[in-house]
């Protein structure tokens, strides 16, 4: 379990073997450890959360995703808040929601700070997102914890600018989201891409959920349109809608001044989104990588 490696890998003949033949032991099966070890395991991890937790100042840190099969997820994070050293962080729950709003986020708050003993004005600071439903959970649950501060993620905020950037650049958008498609599960495309340019990577595959990912894609669209170009022309368009949209788009007038502009003035928000999620990042430089954004976009 510390490795991360699920459980039902047990069930793998080929891994059972190797572990009793490294170990000399029997392995017990997934329905065992499940039933007999996992409950003790937990039950242990969280009493040594609450043992490094115990008396502590602490932050806390909520955010939420869709899993595969669409349903949100809500992850909770605290840490310590310590003087002259970066604290230690633990990821404390976890849990599926119906829905994401101010109610959901304030229950799970402080569920989960009960889960683990936490003395209401030990809490300090609270990080978010800017979603309205967060800063609306933090503003209600500020009647219980006090003493704690809301704050949302200078990352995330970088993030809004690039999506900001994203939505001036329709053209842009066009051809990445209509290439991303054309090569996606299409194996004999593919092989033309690579038979055409065998040293250059395909084409990236932008998240929404990704940060930066949006502009990295059209820095390389930059750096490679002429090769894209030529890659595109080779295709049928009668094979797909997205070869149609990509040819149309990637031959507009004014493209190449788009790409050129998006790279020139906005590839800082990718690589200050970066430096920003770096763990342990002093305080004084995440601000200074902040501020640095700032200045660049006073000069646009």
């Amino acid at each position: 379990m510390s490795a991360n490696i699920p459980l039902n890998k047990l069930s793998n003949e080929s891994f059972r073997n190797f572990l009793e033949m490294c170990t000399g032991k029997d392995v017990l099966t997934e329905a065992t450890l499940r039933l007999g070890y996992v409950n003790e395991i937990f039950e242990k991890t969280v009493d040594k959360i609450k043992f490094e937790l115990s008396g502590k100042k602490i932050w806390v840190s909520i955010d939420e995703t869709t899993d595969i099969e669409g349903r949100f997820v809500a992850n909770v994070i605290v840490g310590t808040l310590e003087v002259d050293c970066p604290g230690k962080q633990y990821l404390v729950h976890s849990e599926l929601l119906e829905k994401t709003n101010y109610s959901t986020i304030s229950k799970l708050f402080d569920k989960s700070l009960g889960l683990i003993g936490v003395q209401h004005d030990n809490v300090l600071l609270f990080t978010s997102d800017a979603d309205p439903y967060m800063v609306k959970a933090a503003n209600s649950l500020k009647a219980l914890y006090f003493k704690m501060v809301h704050i949302t993620c200078t990352a995330h905020g970088l993030h809004r600018v690039a999506e900001e950037v994203r939505g001036k650049f329709s053209t842009v958008d066009k051809i990445i989201s209509s290439f991303k498609k054309t090569f996606q599960k299409a194996p004999n495309r593919v092989q033309i891409f690579k038979n055409e340019a065998p040293n250059l990577n395909l084409p990236p595959e932008p998240v929404i959920t990704r940060w930066g990912t949006w502009i990295n894609a059209s820095n390389y669209y930059c750096e490679n349109l002429g090769i894209i170009r030529k890659i595109i022309e080779k295709l049928d368009a009668d094979d797909a809608i997205s070869i149609k949209e990509a040819q149309k788009y990637v031959s507009k007038d004014g493209i190449e001044r788009d790409l050129a502009y998006i790279k020139s003035n906005f590839s800082i928000l990718t690589v200050s989104i970066t430096k920003l999620q770096e763990k342990e990042l002093p305080l004084a430089d995440a601000l200074n990588i902040f501020e640095n954004v700032e200045r660049e976009f006073q000069t646009l």
